[in-house]
């Protein structure tokens, strides 16, 4: 498995998804930092194969599971 710590998560939760296992990558790591748009966020995990972690509300309600 592979997670995206969105810009809430703390750097914190992603060393420890890795001392376990798991690639845990952050977005403040990746694209235009902590200015990505969610859609982008999910466009990159979908490309990338990895599971987003976030706590941001609204970025859960703009998908149907």
């Amino acid at each position: 498995m592979r997670y995206l710590c969105d810009v809430h998560i703390s750097y914190k939760v992603c060393k420890f998804l890795e001392q376990y296992g798991p690639q845990a990558i952050h977005v403040n790591s990746i694209l235009n930092k902590w200015f990505t748009e969610d859609s982008a966020i999910c466009e990159y995990a979908d490309q990338n194969d990895y599971i987003v972690i976030t706590k941001d509300e609204d970025f859960r309600a703009t998908f149907l599971l």
